[in-house]
C-alpha cells in the first residue's frame, strides 16, 4: 500500500492508481470482486489474512490506504483493528465528515488514507493520537509514497519522477499511468516504483480505479503473475 497517484479527468472524473508493496511471505490478495458490506456494494481486492483491503470503491466514493502517518514509526502491537478493515468501515458512514467525527481511530496503527467523495479529494493522516484532515485540489495530479518504506529524500525523488512524466510522457488514461507505476525510477530496485528488497519486501500488485461521467471501474494486476488480473 505504498505508492499512489491521482490524475484528474474531465467532468469530475479521475484515475487513482496504487502500487502495493508487501512482504513476500504474506499470501496474495484475493482478486477484486463486489462484496455487500455495511449495506452497500463495495468493490475491492481482499487481504485473505485480515479480510480488509488497501483500495476500494462504492457508488461515488473511493478509498486508498498507505501505511504510516507523517513519519516512520515503530509498530507497537497488538492493535485494536487492522487498517484494512478501518478502510472498509469508512463506507458505513454517510460522509467523510461523519467518518472523521464519529469513528474511533484509537488503537489503530498510523496510516494515510486518500478519500474521494463526489468531486472532493481528501487526505486523512493518523499519527496514533490525532486525525489530520487535509483537503487536496481534485483538479491537479498528486503522488504519495508510504513513509514507512521510503525516506524523505526518496519520496522527493518520486515526486520529481512524477512531475517529469507529467511533462513528457503524460497521457490521461489508465494504461499510461500504469506504465509509469511499472517503469518509473533510476535503476535502484529498492526504491523504484516497482521495488524489490532482497525478495523480502517487493511490489506485488498495481490497482487502478477510473471514474468517468457515469461509471467507476477497477483494473488489478499482480506484478509477478500478470495472468492474475481483474478488469
Amino acid at each position: 500500500m505504498c505508492t499512489v497517484t491521482y490524475l484528474p479527468k474531465n467532468n469530475g472524473g479521475f484515475i487513482l492508481t496504487s502500487s502495493r508493496d508487501e512482504k513476500t511471505i504474506r499470501p496474495s490478495a484475493l482478486l477484486p470482486q463486489e462484496y455487500f458490506l455495511h449495506g452497500k456494494n463495495i468493490v475491492f481486492p481482499k487481504d485473505p489474512l485480515g479480510g480488509g483491503s488497501w483500495i476500494a470503491y462504492s457508488g461515488d466514493r473511493t478509498a486508498c490506504l498507505l501505511n504510516g502517518g507523517f513519519k516512520k514509526h515503530t509498530p507497537t502491537p497488538p492493535y485494536k483493528k487492522s487498517r484494512g478493515l478501518m478502510l472498509l468501515d469508512y463506507f458505513s458512514f454517510d460522509s467523510i465528515k461523519k467518518f472523521v467525527e464519529d469513528y474511533d481511530f484509537k488503537g489503530i496503527e498510523p496510516f494515510t488514507l486518500i478519500l474521494i467523495e463526489l468531486a472532493d479529494l481528501w487526505e486523512l493522516r493518523w499519527d496514533s493520537n490525532t486525525i489530520h484532515v487535509i483537503p487536496y485540489s481534485s483538479d491537479l495530479p498528486h503522488v504519495w509514497s508510504s513513509v514507512t518504506l521510503y525516506s524523505e529524500e526518496v519520496i522527493s525523488k518520486r515526486k520529481t519522477w512524477f512531475q517529469r512524466w507529467l511533462s513528457s510522457d503524460y497521457r490521461n488514461d489508465v494504461e499510461s499511468i500504469r506504465q509509469f507505476h511499472k517503469h518509473a525510477g533510476e535503476g535502484d530496485q529498492e526504491n523504484d516504483l516497482v521495488m524489490n528488497r532482497d525478495n523480502f519486501m517487493r511490489t506485488v500488485s498495481i490497482t487502478s480505479i477510473e471514474k468517468n461521467e457515469s461509471s467507476l471501474t477497477m483494473v488489478y494486476e499482480e506484478v509477478a503473475h500478470p495472468e492474475k488480473s481483474y478488469s
